[in-house]
């Protein structure tokens, strides 16, 4: 009886301490094959702050990944790091790895120092990068040193182009007072803002419109905060019309303060309109479509490691939802001829490679108030 009763004590402490070991729960796995080793998954992705189905970076990334191993009958499970440091990145991708994985999607610029570190521990092991180039996050001399190896494929998006066409539809359709709410102010949020100014700019020009007011503010993070929800409130109760939110969960903040002021959103990364009623348009990166792509050609043996892309309108890497849209006199037609522009070149857009602020971008007619 007493040996009954020690080993049901044992069992008692060791299956808490299991059950905290356990990773994410992949959710649906239709491609386990019986002759594999069980509870292995063949494609991986390791998220950035956030979720899975945090309606933004990380789910377009997701979707993506999902719809191939789905399609083709391949396993597939997420990692969602213990925290926001690169060691806890990189013990995701460990815990990737020793689960089997083949490839591993890692979505955000955060992931560089620890996918640089990875590229080389896991030389047999495929990375898609996206938004970053893998470095060794050493800022201390200025720069960090950049390497990209071959199993490496490191994607980036012309974010400047995505936002110019928010900007550009919204005054098209009617808004003379827009907002600008950014999350952290990394490169890739700075494009879409510095694009959006400029899109609103050229739409008025073309409409011969006088002046055009856009607010703007970074919020520091990429979380839903109740003071980013205030500062939206406040605009809108301002006078602003429409608020690009570019900043993941920061667009809950603002969509939910249009909801009280019956005012616009746009959205950011991916369709947003199932969020909110208020979200008129969505400043689109095709992460789903790109992680896809990139792992059809790891399967097609021509994986693209070693290279740094950037995905813009000529390949379709950046678009508005058209379809899911809610414009009132901006039409397809009018989409698809700005489109053509982007692609055929006849549009340049300055970038955070070239301005330092929002403020100092050269406009005539638009009027950019920077928030602190």
């Amino acid at each position: 009886m007493k040996k009954i009763v020690v080993v049901l004590l044992a069992l008692a402490l060791v299956l808490p301490l299991a059950a905290c070991n356990k990773t994410e729960d992949p959710g649906k796995d239709p491609g386990t094959d019986p002759g594999k080793e069980k509870d292995t998954y063949e494609l991986a992705l390791v998220t950035d702050i956030g979720t899975i189905d945090d309606k933004s970076f990380n789910q377009g990334a997701w979707e993506g990944l999902k719809k191939y191993a789905e399609e083709k009958k391949i396993t597939y499970k997420y990692y969602q790091p213990a925290e926001k440091t690169d060691a806890a990145y990189l013990d995701a991708i460990d815990l990737a790895v020793e689960g089997g994985a083949k490839l591993i999607v890692c979505p955000g610029f955060l992931f560089e120092p620890a996918v640089y570190e990875a590229q080389d521990l896991y030389p047999e092991i495929k990375f898609i990068l996206l938004d970053g180039s893998p470095n060794d996050g050493d800022w201390s001399a200025g720069m960090p040193t950049y390497r990209i190896e071959n199993n490496v494929y490191s994607v980036f998006y012309a974010e400047e182009q995505a936002g110019f066409l928010a900007g550009y539809a919204a005054v098209k359709d009617g808004y003379t007072k827009l907002g600008f709410m950014g999350g952290m102010a990394v490169p890739a949020v700075v494009r879409f803002g510095y694009g959006y100014v400029q899109g609103a700019e050229y739409a008025a020009k073309e409409l011969g419109i006088k002046a055009i007011e856009i607010m703007y503010h970074y919020t520091g993070g990429f979380d839903a905060t109740p003071e980013a929800q205030a500062l939206a409130a406040s605009w809108y109760e301002a006078g602003t019309e429409v608020i690009f939110a570019c900043g993941g969960a920061v667009g809950n903040s603002v969509m939910a303060a249009a909801e009280v002021a019956d005012k616009a959103v746009i959205g950011v990364d991916v369709d947003q309109s199932a969020e909110s009623d208020t979200v008129i348009t969505s400043s689109m990166k095709q992460l789903s479509i790109s992680v896809y792509d990139g792992i059809t050609a790891f399967y097609a043996g021509n994986f693209p490691g070693g290279k740094s892309v950037t995905l813009d309108a000529t390949v379709d890497g950046i678009a508005l939802p058209m379809e899911s849209s809610k414009f009132e006199t901006f039409t397809q037609e009018d989409y698809d001829a700005i489109f053509k522009d982007l692609v055929d070149g006849n549009i340049e857009i300055l970038k955070d490679t070239e301005q330092t602020d929002a403020a100092d971008i050269p406009v005539e007619v638009t009027t950019v108030k920077f928030v602190g």
